[in-house]
Order: structure tokens, then C-alpha cells, then sequence
């Protein structure tokens, strides 16, 4: 075991095929990550609570606790906005919710989405009631058709299976809209799951498009979405609820590599911001990153103990501009 945990912290701190040199630390260690911890009484600007989902999906897909972390570091560049962490899909301390000024929910959903559950959704409305920021990232906008009556109010659209798409293809995202979510954002080509065909809100009434572009005609699988060939579709929105809130859906986040992208990570830091009415500077929000930490705070995707075996490194996405 010693050995397989030495040659996989080697493999860590190999140089990559970018020149770039990764940390020499253990890829799946999450025990550093402080969770559920509160701001000093004295601070005075706005909380932001991170739900990471539970293990998902193969290496690199879906790595919702490093994903989160990753967040939590980037929000930390905002000295206005003090980032709080939970894990698994819901806060142990539920008075983290009640406190929240923006709850970003990064997790599975559909069916089993976490927050579906009856009582959790009143506590949720409760949240958004007094006007708090909603912000749902990748599978986390896909929701049953039930609850998603409730979500249309609380985020204008979501996901609906069998009547929404969820492909993977390279998205040029070209014509962006002046809002301040796009500050400092510029034109960009990335791959991911790039949800579409969203169950929207009647006219869209609230909805502001965020990131749109033209996927290809072969990945519309639902009759909604084949109706619709050679239309420009959305993959990331805005949302002004009748309370006075603001919420953000976004379709991205599958690939964990995808954080490396400076656009793509702005996009969502100045949604979060925004959610929070907070301040989004001129230029967007700070979002520095090295790519190094695409390799911390990983899910153990594996059975048993965590081995050297099979490990591979994740790049950051190779530039299609």
C-alpha cells in the first residue's frame, strides 16, 4: 500500500505534457478542505454556500468535491464574499442554508437530486422567499417533472429528461450578451456536456440567455430538441425571480479539466456574484488558477483503499480558438 501511494504521489509531481509541474501531494486527499466553517462575527459582506454532490461518474467526470473547492478558492479572490463548503449534497448544519446569501449546488440530480426531498424544498423556499441567489451547475438543473413546477419559479428553467438534451460537443460560444456575468469574458471553444433544451419558464419571462451557440444538428436525441435544428441554443442563464432574487443555470462542469479555462471559470464566478448582488467589477471577477490544482481534492472513483494504479494526470483543455 506504501508503495502504491508513493508511486502515485510520483506520478502527481511529474512535469505534464504542458511543461507545467503538478503538486507533489496526494491527489485524493480532501482532509485540508475546511467545510462548514463560518465567517468571523465582524464580517460584513455576503456568504456563499457550496454544496458539493457525493461520488459521480468515472475520473475526471463530474469531480464535484474538487470542482467545489475550486470555487471556494476562486470566490476567496473576492474579499467581499466569504465562501462556506459543505459536501455530499446538503449541509450537516442546516443553519447554513437559513444564513446563506447565495447557494450554489453542484451535485447530481434528476431523480435523485438532493434537494428535491419536500422537506428540504420548503427550506429552500424559505431561502429564496427573502430573496437569496440560486445557482445550480451541470447535472444539478436536471430535475423530475414535479418538483420542476417549483424549480421554474426558483430558476426559470431546468433540465427535463426526455424533453431536454444532454450531449457532448464543442460549443463556440461567439455573440455574448452585456450583462455583468460576461464582464471580462471573451469569446471561447470548449467541449463538454452541454446540456440543452431547457423546460423554460412561460416567454421566458425573467430569462436572460448567457451562453448560447449552435450545437450539431446529430445531437438533438428528443423530439423538442429535433424540432429545433439549426437553432441557436442555450447552455447558461440568468434569472430575475418575481421576489426580487437572482439565479443562474448553468449546463457545463462534466469535464473537471474545463475549470483550466479562464472564460469558463469567470463565467460562473461573476453568475455567482451576481446571484449574491454583489458588485461584478468592469473587467469581471478575479479568477486566478493554476492548472496544478486540477489534481487536488479528487474523488476516489475506484473500490477500496485509493491506488497508483490506473492514475492519470487531468490537463487542462487544449485551446480550439
Amino acid at each position: 500500500m506504501c508503495q502504491f501511494l508513493s508511486v502515485l504521489l510520483l506520478l502527481v509531481s511529474l512535469p505534464s505534457a504542458r511543461g507545467e509541474e503538478s503538486p507533489s501531494v496526494d491527489p485524493y486527499d480532501q482532509s485540508k478542505v475546511p467545510l462548514e466553517v463560518e465567517p468571523p462575527a465582524d464580517f460584513k459582506g455576503k456568504r456563499v454556500l457550496i454544496v458539493a454532490g457525493s461520488r459521480s461518474h468515472g475520473p475526471g467526470d463530474h469531480e464535484f468535491f474538487a470542482g467545489s473547492v475550486i470555487l471556494m478558492n476562486l470566490l476567496k479572490q473576492n474579499p467581499k464574499v466569504f465562501p462556506i463548503m459543505a459536501r455530499d449534497g446538503w449541509p450537516k448544519n442546516e443553519k447554513l442554508i437559513e444564513s446563506a446569501d447565495c447557494i450554489v449546488m453542484y451535485m447530481d440530480g434528476g431523480g435523485g437530486h438532493p434537494a428535491i426531498k419536500p422537506e428540504r424544498m420548503k427550506v429552500i423556499q424559505k431561502l429564496l422567499d427573502r430573496g437569496a441567489g440560486w445557482v445550480n451547475l451541470h447535472y444539478a438543473v436536471e430535475y423530475p417533472k414535479e418538483p420542476g413546477k417549483t424549480v421554474l419559479g426558483w430558476m426559470g428553467g431546468y433540465y427535463e429528461q426526455g424533453y431536454s438534451i444532454n450531449p457532448h460537443w464543442d460549443a463556440h460560444v461567439r455573440g455574448l450578451p452585456k450583462h455583468e456575468i460576461t464582464r471580462g469574458v471573451k469569446p471561447f471553444t470548449i467541449r463538454d456536456e452541454w446540456y440543452y433544451g431547457m423546460r423554460w419558464t412561460a416567454d421566458m419571462k425573467g430569462v436572460t440567455p448567457i451562453l448560447q451557440a449552435l450545437p450539431p444538428d446529430g445531437t438533438r436525441g428528443t423530439e423538442y430538441t429535433k424540432g429545433r435544428k439549426g437553432e441557436i441554443e442555450t447552455m447558461a442563464w440568468a434569472y430575475e425571480r418575481k421576489d426580487g432574487g437572482r439565479s443562474f443555470g448553468f449546463t457545463g462542469g462534466h469535464f473537471h479539466r474545463n475549470w483550466a479555462d479562464e472564460n469558463f471559470r469567470r463565467v460562473v464566478v461573476n453568475a455567482i456574484l451576481w446571484c449574491d448582488k454583489d458588485d461584478v467589477p468592469a473587467q469581471g471577477a478575479k479568477v486566478e488558477f493554476q492548472a496544478a490544482d486540477l489534481n487536488k481534492n479528487l474523488d476516489w472513483k475506484g473500490k477500496g483503499q485509493p491506488t497508483a494504479e490506473g492514475f492519470k494526470p487531468i490537463l487542462p483543455p487544449v485551446s480550439k480558438e
